[in-house]
């Protein structure tokens, strides 16, 4: 069996003072891949950064300090680790790393948040209009992939508790939404969606009001994979508790 976990960590340095580290290296997972992790390397250098028999990688943003940036935590060394995409506005964000093992890739991806205004908005539009075809070219590529991370997207009803209201809000709207629900038509495989076509659950709650307590969630965070893999999918978890962050990891098996 495989093991892949995302997390969305709003802070690795955060995260490990509420034990993540402690709850990672019980689960066995071969590979993690973080998002928003929010530290620079030199800034991940105690113990419990590194557990015991995990090869790590990071890819954190170089504009800014303490924002965004992603990681990747494997057991088997990479062939190859790619950190850019080739579009400095988001590469320099660090929103994607990409581990190679033989002809499987992992790719860890953060996608970027319109909730804070229409400038950031409209680059989400930006990164949705050109990834497009990157997303293509890693589909018919012949190499087998598992793309994590936080898409800041949710596909349907079943997928945000509040559906209706939120229709004009960032990450519900139909523009974001035809577009990465065309990723299925494309080919690429929801691996929650495909295990628990009816789930309801939730990956992301507001850390406003009661909204983790009540599960007024959303799901935006996801695993999904190339054609290939689909028939590997065993299990999908995401772990309401215990609080690691506003997110919750994103447990996906594998048939070897």
């Amino acid at each position: 069996m495989m093991r892949i976990i995302s997390f969305n960590a709003n802070g690795i340095r955060s995260a490990a003072t509420k034990g993540f580290f402690d709850w990672f290296v019980d689960q066995q997972a071969d590979v993690l891949c973080l998002q928003e992790t929010r530290a620079q390397p030199e800034q991940l250098a105690a113990a419990v950064f590194a557990p015991a028999g995990y090869h790590r990688h990071f890819r954190d943003a170089s504009t800014r300090k303490g924002y965004s940036g992603v990681a990747i935590y494997a057991r088997q060394p990479p062939d190859e680790v790619r950190s850019s995409l080739g579009v400095d506005a988001f590469d320099a964000e660090g929103r994607y790393l990409e581990a190679r093992f033989g002809r499987l890739s992992v790719v860890s991806l953060y996608l970027p948040s319109g909730s804070s205004g229409d400038a950031r908005q409209q680059f989400k539009f930006q990164v949705m209009q050109w990834l497009a075809p990157q997303l293509a070219e890693w589909l018919s590529s012949g190499r087998d992939y598992v793309l994590c991370g936080d898409w800041n997207i949710v596909r349907s009803r079943l997928d945000i508790r509040n559906w209706t209201s939120n229709q004009n809000t960032s990450g519900c709207l139909a523009e974001e939404r035809d577009w990465l629900n065309a990723l299925a038509e494309q080919g690429w495989v929801d691996a929650y969606r495909h295990l628990q076509p009816q789930g309801e659950d939730y990956s992301w709650w507001s850390q406003r009001g009661a909204a983790r307590a009540n599960n007024v969630g959303w799901r935006i965070d996801y695993q999904w994979v190339s054609p290939g893999l689909r028939e590997r999918l065993r299990a999908c978890t995401m772990l309401r508790e215990p609080r690691f962050s506003d997110h919750a990891p994103v447990v996906v098996d594998y048939a070897p």
